[in-house]
């Protein structure tokens, strides 16, 4: 008999990922129980790579909902939206890796894949986890906003500027986030650093931000035409799967 992918906490995720958010509130409340259900998951438990991600991903979407409630965004309608559809396209990647199917993005396959095994740290397993929702879920998370609310994604507007102010909660949030993911020695090395290694993690966030939303202008030309969005698609997923194998390789958690 094959070992349910989720193991004693499959029911549990299945049930969960059957319900779809439909705001911002529902988006953190998912996370929130994913999360508690991912640090139960053997044989890691609480070093769960995924859980690494997931932690993150609900740090950053929580002060995205403070932010709504605070007036932070001058657009709350289009954040609050694509905020939904960029949850959505992580949660339809874990559906399709809970049901074994080969449509599951490469891009996520490769964290996804580590679950079972050792040999994957936090800072690797977190930063192989943003690289697939910003480099292969946000260009579509955006698309998608903009078709909805009959817009489009242009430099300079309104929406454009919310969509920079992340950039802001990333680079508030971040150090504390990372520093949670280093062993001892990791944090020797960086308290030398000073705040090098703070600076470089946010210009990094904001450049691959920067470059999903050029992605995500380039599929808005070509959005009425099947053939070419599935180029872009699997284009962005290769590239963001290959970009996840290194992250998580020996070298490339040395390098961070």
């Amino acid at each position: 008999m094959t070992e349910p992918v989720w193991g004693p906490v499959h029911a549990d995720i299945v049930g969960l990922l059957a319900d779809h958010p439909g705001d911002v509130p529902a988006v953190v409340d998912h996370l929130t129980k994913l999360q508690d259900l991912l640090v139960r998951l053997p044989p890691l438990e609480r070093s769960c790579p995924l859980a690494d991600f997931n932690e993150l991903y609900l740090t950053i979407t929580t002060s995205v909902l403070e932010g709504l409630y605070d007036d932070f965004f001058a657009d709350p309608v289009f954040l609050s939206r694509l905020d939904v559809e960029f949850a959505t396209r992580y949660f339809d990647a874990l559906r399709l890796w809970t049901e074994s199917s080969p449509t599951t993005p490469k891009a996520w396959s490769c964290l996804f894949k580590r679950m079972s095994g050792p040999d994957a740290r936090p800072l690797p397993s977190a930063a192989a986890g943003v690289n697939a929702h910003i480099n292969f879920d946000l260009p579509f998370a955006l698309v998608t906003t903009f078709d909805h609310l009959e817009s489009e994604p242009v430099d300079g507007s309104e929406q454009h500027r919310d969509y920079l102010k992340i950039n802001d909660i990333f680079a508030d949030k971040i150090p504390s986030l990372r520093r949670g993911y280093l062993e001892r020695w990791q944090l020797l090395i960086d308290m030398l650093n000073g705040d090098v290694d703070d600076w470089y993690q946010g210009e990094l966030v904001e450049y691959t931000r920067d470059v999903a939303w050029r992605n995500a202008q380039r599929i808005w030309r070509c959005r009425h035409d099947p053939h070419a969005r599935d180029c872009e698609r699997t284009r962005l997923d290769d590239n963001a799967a290959a970009l996840g194998r290194l992250l998580l390789s020996p070298l490339g958690a040395f390098l961070q």
